[in-house]
């Protein structure tokens, strides 16, 4: 198996999940200010991706321009890599390759322990990603604990671009947002990543 074979059913019973279906679990966080590039990226790119209507364009010009304004604002501190092959127990089926990834760490070159947030980009409806995102954030906390990480919570996000949909897993715990975030939000998205990073790792905050 590899990430993307999982159901979400199976993942639950095969790790031992227990998940946490909630409305507004990210309501409380603070908004953060969309920077005029970012705004700018977007006015030029949303519609065009839309059209476009391929995951790859999604990705590129939506995603990956959010991504890197989180990264701006930690002053480059954080790393992001996109399309990594991110193999941390092929035997449990926690092996293929991650959309997205933030760690804590600055390194750039390869993956380095703590992964905070994995994003999944798909092209089709949210719920469809569940499963993968979660089987990566399951792989992200026995990454970390190998690193010798205790980092408290991962966060994850399945996304289509112009829609974001938010999870959280602490020890076997998986809280799912109901709540969707539209691109008209940025500065909730924005926030929502923000805070994730913000929270394990506050001595970067700029």
């Amino acid at each position: 198996m590899a990430y993307s074979d999982f159901k979400l059913i199976e993942i639950i019973d095969f790790f031992g999940l227990v998940i946490h279906e909630s409305s507004g679990l990210f309501a409380s966080v603070d908004e953060q200010e969309c920077s005029d590039l970012l705004s700018t990226i977007l006015k030029e790119n949303v519609d065009l991706a839309v059209a476009i209507s391929t995951e790859k364009a999604r990705g590129k010009m939506i995603i990956s321009p959010i991504l890197l304004e989180i990264r701006r604002k930690f002053n480059y501190q954080i790393s992001l890599f996109s399309g990594v092959d991110f193999t941390v127990d092929s035997q449990r089926g926690l092996n293929g390759f991650c959309d997205f990834i933030l760690s804590l760490s600055s390194e750039q070159l390869f993956v380095r322990s703590p992964v905070i947030v994995l994003v999944e980009s798909k092209n089709e409806n949210l719920r469809s990603g569940l499963a993968q995102c979660i089987a990566e954030m399951v792989a992200a906390q026995l990454f970390n604990e190998r690193g010798g990480n205790q980092i408290k919570a991962i966060y994850g996000a399945v996304t289509i671009g112009t829609i974001w949909q938010f999870l959280k897993l602490e020890v076997n715990v998986v809280s799912i947002d109901l709540s969707e975030y539209y691109i008209k939000d940025i500065k909730k998205i924005l926030g929502i990543l923000y805070s994730a990073i913000a929270q394990s790792k506050p001595e970067i905050i700029c």
